[in-house]
Parts: C-alpha cells; sequence; structure tokens
C-alpha cells in the first residue's frame, strides 16, 4: 500500500533548519502502516533533507560547515544571469539533496537514539515550504 501527505513549513531561509521527526512519526501513525519505507522529498531546488542530531552546538556547527565549503558571498554565474542572489543556495541543497528514505518496521521510525531527520532552506528569503511524505508498506 502507498500513502502521499504533506507537510507544510513556513521558513526564514539562509540555512533554516527544522527538525521535522515528530511529524514524520505522526504521518506514519496515522497511515495505519505498521512496516515499510517512508520517503521524504523536497520539492523545489534551495531545499534539502537528512539526518542529524538535533542540538544547538551541532546546528551551529552545520549551518557553519555550509558557509566555510559554499559561502554566501562567492560569485555564482547563477546571480549574475538571474539576478536572484541565490546561487549558493542551489549548490548547497544540491550537494545535499532533496530526498530520504527511512524504514519503519512494527510503528516505530528505524532512527538512532541521536539521529533525527531536518529540512533545511537554503534560500535567501522566506518560504513556504511542502514536503511530500510518501509511506510504502503494510
Amino acid at each position: 500500500m502507498v500513502k502521499t501527505t504533506l507537510i507544510e513549513l513556513d521558513t526564514v531561509g539562509f540555512c533554516d533548519i527544522r527538525d521535522i521527526t515528530s511529524e514524520l512519526e505522526l504521518k506514519m501513525k496515522d497511515s495505519g502502516l505498521k512496516s515499510g519505507v517512508i520517503t521524504v522529498f523536497v520539492p523545489g531546488a534551495t531545499g534539502a533533507v537528512t539526518t542529524i542530531e538535533f542540538e544547538d552546538g551541532n546546528v551551529r556547527d552545520f549551518k557553519a560547515f555550509w558557509e566555510k565549503i559554499i559561502p554566501k558571498d562567492e560569485f555564482y554565474a547563477h546571480n549574475a544571469r538571474w539576478g536572484d542572489g541565490n546561487g549558493f543556495s542551489h549548490i548547497r541543497a544540491s550537494v545535499l539533496g532533496p530526498s530520504l528514505s527511512i524504514p519503519f518496521v512494527e510503528g516505530k521510525l528505524t532512527l538512532g537514539t541521536w539521529q533525527q531527520v531536518i529540512f533545511i532552506d537554503f534560500d535567501n528569503r522566506r518560504r513556504s515550504r511542502t514536503i511530500v511524505v510518501q509511506l510504502m508498506g503494510e
């Protein structure tokens, strides 16, 4: 069986990180499925998903990491072409990726103790985001 649902978020951009683990657990519970795979997908080219230990120090380190490897104030040909200033956002999101799949067993996500699922908005402005959540299982 396949069930599809959405998570709606309002974000502020510039590496805004949101823990969406509890929303995913609720979507899984509401699906009635006991075992299978939950896939999280971010439509758009400036958002991404991954897992992290979601605590203040690690979140700060994660944000600093992106600024070190893909700084927002560098020259980006995308900015020269489109003038929107978010070339860094596109590169960051493409490196991290728009989707994540997690098995669930007996109604529980198989995440580690210190592992949470996060959405990251890399864009350079506020956004209303829709995250697609698809569950496949029995």
